[in-house]
């Protein structure tokens, strides 16, 4: 009798598919997405978007404050 028949007679449930050793299983089976993959996009964007957040504050402060400061331009709320 086979593994699958053993188990099919006893009532379990059939053996689950070892993964390889690094893999992580997909989010959805249709999907090829991995958790692991996942977890790297999540990681990724919110870093890109402090760096993001992070440039545009240090544009603002140019625009508003060093340009003027500088002679480069007026502000055109200060006319």
């Amino acid at each position: 009798m086979g593994e699958a028949r053993r188990r099919a007679s006893q009532g379990l449930p059939p053996r689950l598919v070892k993964t390889e050793k690094g893999q992580s299983p997909r989010i959805v089976p249709w999907l090829p997405i991995t958790q692991d993959q996942r977890e790297q996009f999540f990681k990724y964007s919110k870093l890109g978007a402090w760096i993001g957040i992070g440039l545009l504050v240090i544009l603002w402060i140019i625009v508003r404050f060093i340009g003027p400061a500088a002679g480069w331009w007026i502000p055109a709320d200060a006319r």
